[in-house]
């Protein structure tokens, strides 16, 4: 296994493993990494359906996402999201937003997922796999705010919801997706977290409020919690904080929805083909709750 560090707050690519025969040591050993980094690249893969599936259950129950429509018709535990380019994201629609984590509601992170695998199978000949993913590390940005706004932020909690960014893509960005029935809304109903949670496997303070999906600060005036989750989303977002990943045919990118944020960057043509697939690994709640007994 060869480890290469890519940023100076996350980010990494592992080359010299195959992710379909790894030995338990091996796996031990990219966990391990996985989490020192919370973003890595593992290179030159070809796993089919199952063996992304099985790779994925070895970290982790699988979710199977409300959003049915991006289910594989085949494994549904796999999305395809990422298949072919979606509506509203061509070049002259996208601008400045192709390069930076500077808007809202393409930044995103999953309330109660450990992580993500995202597998890259192919793309058009004349183009890369995918345009850049960007990732902001969020013990980096907890660690680097003023004392003062550390202390005012423990013991806050604030709501999560999934259809925020779910709804936005509809309503904002022209996405075909289908909206949510009541009855898959009533799955993924409002959850509240801690806005400082202790990473459960490295026990690193990790700011847990994201443009994505967080919607208010509870138990504050409207006005003040909005001007809080301002600044902290511009705080968040800066370049210091980022880790930009290059996509290859053949990676499979591993990301932790607790210690990073994402925005994939877009920038491809609707008639570029790109095929992705990708599985999500929930956390597991009792380590959650043991890690983060009397938070919040």
């Amino acid at each position: 296994m060869k480890v290469t560090e890519l940023a100076p707050h996350l980010g990494a690519r592992i080359d010299g493993i195959d992710l379909a025969r790894l030995d338990e040591a091996g796996f031990r050993a990219l966990e391990e990494e996985f989490h020192r980094h919370a973003v890595v690249a593992v290179s030159d893969q070809s796993l089919d359906e199952s063996a992304l599936i099985a790779f994925s259950r070895r970290l982790g129950d699988l979710e199977l996402n409300v959003a049915s429509s991006f289910h594989h018709r085949d494994f549904p535990h796999i999305k395809r999201p990422l298949e072919q380019a979606q509506a509203g994201w061509q070049p002259a629609r996208l601008g400045r937003r192709r390069t930076r984590l500077a808007r809202r509601h393409v930044v995103q992170r999953h309330p109660g997922a450990r992580l993500d695998p995202l597998c890259a199978r192919g793309a058009d000949a004349r183009r890369r796999a995918a345009r850049d993913t960007l990732f902001a590390g969020m013990g980096a940005a907890y660690d680097a705010l003023d004392p003062v706004l550390q202390a005012r932020l423990a013991g806050l909690r604030a709501e999560h919801h999934f259809a925020k960014f779910y709804d936005y893509m509809i309503a904002e960005r022209g996405s075909s997706r289908p909206k949510l029935t009541a009855a898959q809304q009533a799955t993924k109903p409002p959850v509240t977290h801690p806005m400082v949670v202790r990473h459960p496997y490295t026990g690193r303070n990790c700011l847990y409020a994201d443009p994505g999906y967080t919607t208010r600060i509870v138990d504050m005036p409207e006005s003040e919690s909005r001007a809080l989750l301002d600044e902290l989303f511009a705080w968040q977002i800066r370049p210091q904080f980022h880790f930009r990943h290059r996509w290859r045919v053949g990676d499979v990118l591993i990301w932790d929805n607790i210690a990073a944020i994402h925005m994939a960057t877009g920038g491809y043509e609707p008639h570029e083909h790109r095929l992705m697939w990708r599985t999500q690994v929930l956390g597991d709640p009792a380590r959650y709750r043991e890690t983060n007994r009397g938070a919040g």
